[in-house]
């Protein structure tokens, strides 16, 4: 199912920007410079939207005034784009239950991940597909070019992590707690489950297409 985006940017060249890049990869836009017509968009129906990618510096109206009315409507994930990047600013949209913050300027494809990222966490994407692997988050499925792979519950939770993090390290203790294991848990029984995930999606550690090795760090999904 196509997913739908209400974008509230005044910068026009942004704005046609981001609506390419989110056509591209299969969502449904509605963009508006001005927030006081969106929000009268919005109020008219405020399900038909999957989530909001708000700027700050708007016209007529701030971005977090506008961000307190669609909440106070609706509970829908939003998506802060702003060129407002210091941490007062991030701190203060995430105490108004924002999602994710993004400064500008920054490269298209990271908004596509955040918003990936953002609709996986919260449940509202179940299936999609990255490179040659399909992922079924419902019934917890994964195939590779068609073959269904089989992981155990802890490969599979490190594995759904990854992709929820993708494009952002992520270390062996965090992968330690989002597979529900005991904190003492060694880094090298981390490793192992990452090599059998490798093993299992055909990933090769030398020349990874999809989990990369951070020295020092853990690991990120790059795919």
């Amino acid at each position: 199912m196509t997913k739908s985006v209400l974008l509230i940017e005044d910068d026009l060249q942004m704005q046609e920007l981001i609506c390419s890049y989110l056509k591209d990869f299969g969502y449904a836009t509605s963009a508006f410079s001005n927030p006081k017509e969106a929000l009268e968009h919005f109020y008219a129906n405020p399900e038909a939207y999957d989530i909001v990618i708000l700027d700050l510096m708007l016209p007529h109206m701030d971005g977090f005034d506008v961000c307190k009315k669609i909440k106070a409507c609706h509970d829908i994930p939003v998506i802060i784009s702003s060129a407002r990047g210091d941490i007062g600013n991030k701190i203060h949209g995430y105490e108004l239950g924002i999602d994710d913050y993004l400064a500008k300027p920054y490269e298209p494809r990271e908004l596509i991940l955040r918003i990936e990222a953002v609709l996986r966490r919260l449940g509202r994407t179940e299936k999609f597909t990255v490179g040659d692997i399909s992922i079924d988050t419902r019934n917890k499925e994964v195939s590779v070019e068609g073959y269904s792979v089989s992981l155990t519950k802890v490969e599979m939770d490190i594995f759904l992590y990854l992709l929820q993090e993708r494009g952002h390290a992520v270390s062996r203790e965090q992968l330690t707690a989002a597979a529900s294991l005991p904190p003492e848990t060694k880094n090298r029984t981390i490793d192992m489950h990452i090599s059998n995930i490798r093993h299992k999606i055909g990933d090769d550690p030398k020349h990874p297409k999809y989990i990369r090795s951070l020295w020092g760090i853990g690991y990120k999904f790059i795919g």
